[in-house]
């Protein structure tokens, strides 16, 4: 089942897990796709804790102790995510200790999504989280919104490693990439060791096939399908192109000889939503050194069990990329609106679990006694 996970690896991709449960944790079932399946790093957002806590009973002995205290059901929130995070986190220790400076053996918790576009909440938030959680092998999920850039900077310079998540233009990538670099600058003038800070860009992949083959099919044109599923994998590779740029040169080669790490791409959002596509789609075709998988466990399992071409698949289709990109937009499909769209649609998809998981915790919680805050 590991062969062509175990390729992966050897190439230069690092293959996380995009979902985490307490279920999955206790059971031992993380553990074990950590051993059998190349697994070295997991990623959450608040849609996936979301559909954890809601559905898992492993909750309940702590959700009692919480009602108990009378805290809050944003509190609980906070407490429960936080707990799951940093078993999972103690889990992948080891992977993290033999990672070349912790760059693998990590865990993703993001801030409150209602911060999305509130710079000095985001960064408060980012700390609070790092302290809370209180593991060296987490990464803090920053929404790369407009607000969300100078709090990447400003958490990267206070020494917080960062996945800077629903990434989808080519132009947010890039001063995504800047952020980070600002944030490395300041961080060494504050006399930090680069060496240990870490980040991931996280580009989300299968939404924007979703969002462009919905506007191909509605053109009704016989031309259009010869673009059905291609301008996701274009956008990222031109991402994988744009991560090269900004990790080389002046600005990068110092920095890199201060001990800071590149901030890797990755691959977010891979499950295929078109039955059309093949589950490994969004894997085999970005297959790249220095850059980060993220798979939901059925496209894992799908990938670990077929026999797939594991070599290189970015380098060498830029210009195919940038080709197929600009004949969508010559179909009538505006990139800038589309890519605008997906980043609107993902912050309010995350505000949405969000405030579905804290109307839950307060279903559960019960009435709010005289403790509660």
């Amino acid at each position: 089942m590991t062969s062509a996970l175990n390729n992966l690896s050897d190439v230069g991709v690092s293959v996380w897990l995009d979902t985490l449960s307490r279920d999955r944790i206790v059971s031992g079932g993380l553990a074990d796709l950590i051993n059998n399946n190349c697994v070295v790093g997991v990623t959450t957002n608040p849609t996936i804790f979301s559909n954890a806590i809601s559905q898992g009973a492993a909750y309940e002995s702590q959700i009692a102790d919480l009602a108990t205290r009378g805290v809050t059901a944003e509190e609980a929130v906070r407490t429960i995510t936080a707990t799951d995070v940093r078993d999972a986190a103690d889990i992948l220790h080891p992977v993290f200790a033999a990672s070349p400076n912790g760059q693998n053996g990590r865990v993703s918790i993001e801030v409150d999504p209602r911060f999305a576009y509130n710079t000095a909440a985001t960064v408060a938030e980012a700390k609070y989280l790092a302290w809370l959680v209180d593991r060296p092998n987490i990464y803090i999920k920053i929404p790369a919104t407009e607000a969300g850039l100078p709090a990447i900077t400003e958490a990267i310079a206070q020494g917080i490693s960062v996945n800077v998540t629903l990434i989808f233009s080519l132009d947010r990538y890039q001063q995504v990439a800047d952020a980070y670099l600002s944030g490395l600058e300041k961080a060494r003038s504050a006399g930090l060791d680069l060496s240990g800070i870490s980040s991931v860009a996280s580009l989300f992949v299968s939404r924007m096939d979703t969002a462009i083959d919905k506007r191909l099919d509605a053109l009704a044109a016989p031309e259009t399908r010869a673009y059905r599923g291609k301008a996701a994998v274009a956008n990222a590779r031109l991402a994988y192109q744009a991560f090269e740029d900004a990790f080389s040169g002046e600005r990068w080669e110092r920095l890199h000889r201060a001990g800071a790490n590149k901030q890797r791409p990755l691959w977010a959002s891979t499950g295929v939503k078109d039955t059309a596509y093949e589950a490994d789609k969004y894997i085999v075709g970005l297959i790249a050194p220095d850059s980060v998988s993220t798979m939901p466990e059925a496209t894992l399992l799908a990938v670990g069990t077929q026999e797939i071409d594991t070599t290189d698949s970015v380098h060498g289709t830029y210009a195919q990329a940038r080709a197929d990109l600009d004949a969508i937009e010559r179909l009538g499909i505006p990139y800038a609106e589309v890519v605008h769209q997906l980043e609107t649609e993902g912050v309010e998809m995350f505000q949405a679990s969000w405030s579905a998981l804290i109307e839950t915790l307060e279903t559960r919680l019960g009435p709010p006694s005289s403790g509660r805050g």
